[in-house]
This record gives structure tokens, C-alpha cells and sequence, in this order.
């Protein structure tokens, strides 16, 4: 019996997608849920599972092929056929480099293809950057309390939620509280019909890295979430980016972006805004530093938690001054660090 192998519908806003890559060669044995192959949308790269279980008998698209939501990709034979064909006998392993201290990456001096991904991201970038009047503001922010305050919670967080208290949810929060005061950040500009939108949600975009490129899923609603239920929807979207189990769906509908450009170590970045909004704010990485503190018996120099806040925003609609007195509203928020009620303390 023959099974059809069809494109499935994506998301709300896919009607096509293209193959990138079969995983498996016509005549192979497949099991039912087994990742059969790769398709690339505008949005994302999903793998396709194998309906049942069988002989790839037929494979109908190329790879590179672009088609519609529910066109025949394949055919699979449940067995009743004729038999499969007998696999190739594997081929020996490689014996495994040798480590080296500045270790060369076997991309050096290749030349290969972009991938659909790869080019997608790109695209969108230079449309963003080129389709808005963009600029950065940075602030500098105390996180010694906060840091404190995680390091006191994250064992029983964990314990008691399931997820790691990374710092990151508390930026997202700081960043979400301040966006309801700060409309003007979390807004878009319709061009075509000279308008404005002031979002009545914060649906906060997370970028994600990746072995395919960045990738930015959206936690919906994200004003209306404490920490404990920023933390869970980071590690469950970042989770499926990295598996490669990400929905269009998942990736659509942000109407502002953060990026935790210091997970790598970089102090601060110039991030680009994405399409369709008219904000992004960098986390730069958290680094002890000497700073001068006003206590009740004078200014003295201590030894803080402190890292970078850049804004990137779109001029056209964000002045300066709008920019300064948002990223001042997260600044006083995370220095604060009054978030003893969401972490059960």
C-alpha cells in the first residue's frame, strides 16, 4: 500500500515552502515520526516526519523545489511492495583530528552555498536597515542587586519551576514593564496607509543562535508573565530553535525584540530593528567593574555587576528623548531589583 507524503501547512501566513534537503534516499526504510526531510519558509526550516513507516519508494520534489502547502512530496511503501533495497555498507570512520590549541574551522578557504536560511535572514536585515532611519542609544546599569537576588533564588526556582533562573527573564520583564509606560517603543509604522499602531500587548521577540543562523521566536504577551513564566516560554522557544522544532507560527506576530548580544562577551552591539517595528534593545555581557556608589556616609568606589543597554530604534517615529527615557524606565527597573514577589522570596 502506497502512503502520500504531503507538505503540511506551516502556519498561518505559509502557503509554500521549499525543499532543502531529503534525509532519506529512495529504496531506504523509514519509521513512522522519523524526520524524512527538510523544508525552508520564509520564516523557518522545518523537518518534515515520515507519515508511516516503510519504503521511501518515490521522491516527487527535488531538492531546491518550491511548491505549495499540500503538494505530494513523496511516496512511501509500507512493505507490502516490493522489498526494500538493501542499504550501502557504511564507510569506515575518519580517524578524529587532533586537537589543537587555535583550532582551524574546516570552513577555512571553502567555498560553499548560501543556505535558504542564511539568505532569508540577510534579506530581511537589509530591508530593515534600509528601510528605516535607524540609530542607538546606550546606557550603563548597576545589576549587583539583581545578581544577588538570583543567585539567592535560583536553586529553589529551579526546584520549584523546573527551569534554570537565567538573568535574562529579568530584562525581559524590566523591558516589558517599561514598554507599557513607553508606547512610542512598542508601536509600527504603516506606511502605505501613513498610520501608526500603538500595540495594546508586548509580544517580545528573543533572539536565538543557532547552527542555522539567528532565529527570533516570540513570547506572546509577554507584559502579562512573571519571571517564573518568562523563564519557562525562553527555555521552551529556545529549546525548539535549537532542536530544530520551531513553528512559523512561533516566530511571528513581535512587536519588539531583545538580543542578549553578551552571551558571547560583547559589551555592547549596534543591532539592527527588525521589520515591522521600530525598537530592538542589546543586553551587553555582565562584567565586575569598579564604580562610585552614594551611600549615607559619602561616595566611595565598590566593586559592581554592571553591563550595557543599547536601544536601536527607528527615527522616523522614536526620537531621542523617547529612547532615553525608556531605556532610563528598564535602567531604574533592574537597579531596583524588586522582583522578591515573582521569585517567592
Amino acid at each position: 500500500m502506497s502512503v502520500s507524503v504531503t507538505l503540511p501547512a506551516l502556519g498561518e501566513s505559509v502557503t509554500e515552502g521549499t525543499v532543502t534537503r531529503w534525509l532519506k534516499a529512495e529504496g531506504e526504510r523509514v519509521e513512522a515520526d522519523e524526520p524524512l526531510l527538510e523544508v525552508s519558509t520564509d520564516k523557518v526550516d522545518t523537518e518534515i516526519p515520515a507519515p508511516a513507516s516503510g519504503v521511501l519508494a518515490s521522491i516527487k520534489v527535488a531538492e531546491d523545489e518550491t511548491v505549495e502547502v499540500g503538494a505530494e512530496l513523496a511516496i512511501i511503501d509500507d512493505g507490502t511492495g516490493a522489498p526494500a533495497a538493501a542499504p550501502a555498507p557504511a564507510a569506515a570512520p575518519a580517524a578524529a583530528p587532533k586537537a589543537a590549541a587555535l583550532e582551524v574551522s574546516p570552513l577555512r578557504g571553502q567555498t560553499v552555498k548560501m543556505t535558504r536560511m542564511r539568505k532569508v535572514i540577510g534579506d530581511n536585515m537589509m530591508k530593515a536597515l534600509h528601510g528605516q532611519a535607524q540609530l542607538s542609544s546606550v546606557v550603563e546599569v548597576d545589576i549587583t542587586k539583581l545578581m544577588k537576588l538570583r543567585a539567592r533564588a535560583k536553586d529553589t526556582f529551579a526546584a520549584r519551576e523546573g527551569v534554570k533562573l537565567s538573568p535574562m527573564p529579568f530584562f525581559v520583564k524590566a523591558a516589558a514593564q517599561a514598554l507599557k509606560a513607553h508606547p512610542v517603543i512598542n508601536a509600527r509604522i504603516n506606511e502605505d496607509e501613513g498610520t501608526i499602531t500603538y500595540f495594546d500587548s508586548e509580544n517580545i521577540g528573543i533572539a536565538v543562535d543557532s547552527e542555522k543562523g539567528l532565529m527570533t521566536p516570540v513570547i506572546k504577551g509577554a507584559g502579562d508573565l512573571n519571571i517564573a513564566g518568562i523563564s519557562k516560554a525562553t527555555a521552551d522557544l529556545a529549546g525548539k530553535v535549537r532542536g530544530n522544532k520551531i513553528t512559523p507560527d512561533e516566530l511571528a506576530g513581535a512587536t519588539f525584540t531583545i538580543s542578549n548580544t553578551g552571551s558571547r562577551g560583547a559589551l555592547f552591539d549596534t543591532i539592527i530593528v527588525p521589520p515591522n517595528q521600530v525598537a530592538i534593545l542589546g543586553i551587553g555581557a555582565t562584567v565586575k567593574r569598579p564604580a562610585v556608589i552614594e551611600t549615607a556616609e559619602g561616595t566611595v568606589i565598590g566593586i559592581r555587576d554592571m553591563t550595557y543597554l543599547t536601544l536601536s530604534y527607528d527615527h522616523r517615529l522614536v526620537d531621542g528623548a523617547d529612547a532615553a527615557r525608556y531605556l532610563t524606565a528598564v535602567k531604574a527597573i533592574l537597579e531596583a531589583g524588586e522582583f522578591e514577589v515573582d521569585l517567592g522570596l
